[in-house]
């Protein structure tokens, strides 16, 4: 049986193989640009120089990447038999959507998404191992 565990944030991702007593850690980095969006002014005066955020070309671009990042997960985990997805913020969340949207045969071995703070890969692999043990 193999068991996958993967833990993402936008930066990048943990994926955990456990196999027959055997840890594979297999580390995706993503190309997702950090935009750095201000605001404000620069200036305490009143119509002073603004920032101007292009939110929707951010948006469509981030949408895109996210995209990318996720099909390389994908081709990492098609023969898992049970997967875990761990991350914080959202992009777990997000993750198990675009499997349930597009890849249902992958997201039916989905066991679990759970929130989890920022770790190191040693903490990562006692968490999925546990995951699996109990």
């Amino acid at each position: 049986m193999k068991n996958i565990g993967i833990w993402l944030d936008k930066e990048k991702a943990h994926i955990i193989n456990l196999k027959n007593n055997e840890t594979v850690i297999d580390t995706i980095q993503s190309e997702i640009e950090t935009f750095n969006i201000g605001g404000g002014s620069g200036t305490r005066l009143k119509g002073g120089p603004q920032d101007v955020v292009q939110d929707s070309k951010y948006l469509e671009r981030e949408k895109h990447q996210l995209k990318s990042y996720f099909r390389e997960i994908v081709s990492k985990i098609k023969k898992a038999d049970a997967i875990v997805i761990f991350g914080p913020a959202k992009t777990n969340e997000k993750f198990y959507k675009e499997l349930k949207k597009n890849y249902k045969g992958i997201s039916a071995k989905v066991k679990a998404v759970k929130k989890a703070d920022s770790m190191t890969v040693n903490q990562v692999k006692a968490l999925v191992r546990g995951f699996f043990e109990n």
